[in-house]
């Protein structure tokens, strides 16, 4: 069977959800081999074995932490040359989907970033991706070199599949340009113990119609152990951090639930959102073009309707 390699990234001990996920899509087209960078790599290996890995590359150095994503890119590359996988599948965050472009070129490939499905072909994996705003849904396959395939978060659930996860070292040299943008320093975000946006199971947004007051919105987030979401118009005001906006100029997010609340969904918002798998908005806007794309909704103030879900929620999980 083809091997498929999987970036884990910088994992300083842990591995994250995405990851796992893209375990489960990779043993539809082939066989795990994960690279693991930075402290902690090796300590990894259990849990990405549970999970599908057969095998586990690993490789600590100072770079990955002390410079940008050149070095990152130099080890893949020797992990790319070592296992000739079939295919080469990396989270699709802002990072992730850098030193995917940087991969495809420096080894000659295509590349196809934001799939939301992976299957195998006879030429190849296809990957399927929602595009013009999620009105329409494509499959793709690369023709050239080695598919380099960036994955949204969420786009498959994790199934743990016991598997060897032999550990083996990389042999990994930088050259020169792994060194020439230096990290000189880290401000540390404040956590607010709720979930990454874009890696969320469940996302709560709220948008112009809470008036500035975000409060309903992470009461019920909380209640879900959701992540908390912000229109671009609630972004624009102030109202909430640029961090949290959802969108076509923000994130994109495909979470298992999203509620909408106070959001009118003009495009712009809906090109950030629109493939998540159940949708319910609470507008008092009957007319509101959020409701032409909810699974669920509910015509209300959302300063009555949320705060009574999220008391009804306690209450079950009580």
């Amino acid at each position: 069977m083809a091997e498929v390699l999987i970036y884990v990234g910088q994992v300083d001990g842990a591995v994250r959800k995405p990851t796992l996920e893209l375990l489960t899509l990779a043993r539809r087209i082939g066989e795990p081999v994960a690279v693991a960078l930075g402290n902690g790599a090796a300590d990894t290996a259990a849990t990405l074995a549970e999970h599908g890995a057969a095998r586990v590359l690993t490789h600590d150095a100072s770079e990955y932490a002390e410079y940008l994503v050149v070095p990152k890119v130099e080890a893949l590359q020797v992990a790319v040359e070592a296992v000739s996988p079939a295919a080469v599948l990396v989270p699709s965050s802002a990072e992730g989907k850098e030193i995917a472009a940087r991969l495809a070129l420096r080894i000659g490939s295509g590349i196809i970033t934001d799939a939301v499905d992976l299957e195998a072909g006879d030429e190849g994996p296809i990957a399927t991706q929602s595009v013009f705003a999620a009105s329409f849904t494509t499959k793709s396959r690369i023709t050239k070199g080695t598919p380099v395939i960036t994955v949204k978060p969420n786009s498959a659930a994790v199934e743990p599949t016991p598997a060897a996860g032999a550990v083996e070292a990389l042999n990994v040299t930088f050259s020169d340009k792994a060194t020439g943008t230096k990290v000189t320093g880290r401000t540390a975000r404040e956590s607010t113990g709720r979930p990454e946006l874009t890696e969320a199971a469940i996302v709560v947004s709220g948008g112009r119609g809470v008036g500035g007051d975000f409060s309903p919105v992470e009461a019920l987030a909380d209640s879900l152990g959701a992540a908390v979401g912000a229109s671009r118009a609630a972004v624009d005001a102030g109202w909430y951090p640029h961090t949290h906006q959802v969108g076509q100029t923000g994130k994109s997010v495909s979470p298992q639930l999203y509620i909408a609340s106070g959001i009118s969904g003009a495009i712009q918002h809906r090109a950030g959102m629109q493939t998540s798998k159940t949708i319910v908005a609470v507008n008092k806007d009957a007319e509101a073009p959020i409701f032409d794309l909810v699974d669920y909704g509910v015509v209300g103030d959302l300063f009555d309707v949320v705060p009574q879900l999220t008391e009804e929620i306690k209450t079950r999980k009580d």
